[in-house]
C-alpha cells in the first residue's frame, strides 16, 4: 500500500539569506519613504519621523505613515517600543499596499494596534481577517466593514499585557501566508486567519502621540512543502 502525503514544513533558516535583520540602521531613514498628507500641501510642515539618540521616533504629528519601500512576506517581526511622554495611539501596518486609501490617510493594510491599553487589536484598513468569536471582539456581523465607519476593529485577547508608560514593550507580529499572531512582551494577544492580504509593505504610524522604536527586526520565515 502507498501513501501519499503533503508535509508543511515551516523552518526559519539561520543562514545569511534567511537571518534576523534590522529594518532602521540607527542613522537615517534609508528603505523607508514617509507619507505624510500636510507635506504635500504645506512646505513648512515638519517630517513626524526622525532619528534621535540612535532611536526611530514617531512625534505623532502631523499624521502619516513612514512605509518600507520593499514588500515583504512570511515574516517574524520584533518591534521595541515606548510612549516617550503621554501615552496616546499608533500603530504597525502589515501587508500595506494602496496608499491613501482611507480617510485620505491610511493605506491598504492590516493594522496592528499600539494605542495604550489596545496593544494588539486588529484595524481592517480595505483589508479583512478572521478571529474567533468574532461577533464578541468585533460587534454585530451585520455592521462589519474595511472601510468607512463600518466595525473594522477586532479586539485583542488580553487587559494587562503592556508595560507601564515609559517602559519598554515588546511586540512580536507573525505573518505567515493568510495568517497573522501578535504578541506583546510574551503574550499572544491576537490571532487571525484567512487575511485577504499575504504580503506587502510594512509601515509605522504617526497618530497623535510621541513613540520611541529601538528594534525593528524582521526574521523571514522560509514556507516550502515536501511530498
Amino acid at each position: 500500500m502507498k501513501f501519499h502525503y503533503a508535509l508543511l514544513l515551516i523552518i526559519t533558516l539561520s543562514t545569511s539569506a534567511f537571518a534576523q535583520k534590522s529594518l532602521f540602521n540607527g542613522k537615517d531613514l534609508k528603505g523607508w519613504h514617509v507619507d505624510v498628507p500636510a507635506m504635500d500641501s504645506n512646505p513648512n510642515a515638519i517630517n513626524p519621523f526622525i532619528i534621535r539618540h540612535g532611536m526611530l521616533v514617531s512625534l505623532g504629528t502631523p499624521g502619516g505613515h513612514l512605509i518600507t519601500d520593499k514588500t515583504y512576506k512570511n515574516y517574524q517581526l520584533t518591534v521595541q517600543y515606548r510612549f516617550a511622554a503621554k501615552p496616546g495611539n499608533c500603530g504597525v501596518l502589515v501587508h500595506a499596499s494602496t496608499p491613501r486609501i482611507l480617510y485620505g490617510m491610511f493605506p491598504k493594510s492590516m493594522e496592528v494596534q499600539m494605542q495604550h491599553k489596545d496593544a494588539g487589536d486588529f484595524w481592517c484598513i480595505e483589508e479583512d481577517i478572521n478571529v474567533p468569536d468574532m461577533v464578541t471582539r468585533r460587534g454585530p456581523k451585520e455592521n462589519w466593514g474595511i472601510n468607512g465607519d463600518k466595525l473594522r476593529r477586532i479586539k485583542n485577547l488580553t487587559d494587562d499585557s503592556e508595560k507601564p508608560v515609559g517602559e519598554w514593550n515588546t511586540m512580536v507580529i507573525q505573518c505567515l501566508d493568510n495568517e497573522i499572531k501578535v504578541w506583546v512582551n510574551g503574550t499572544l494577544v491576537n490571532h487571525g486567519t484567512n487575511c485577504t492580504a499575504s504580503s506587502g509593505q510594512i509601515a509605522l504610524q504617526a497618530e497623535g502621540s510621541e513613540v520611541e522604536f529601538k528594534q525593528l527586526d524582521l526574521k523571514p520565515i522560509k514556507v516550502f512543502s515536501k511530498s
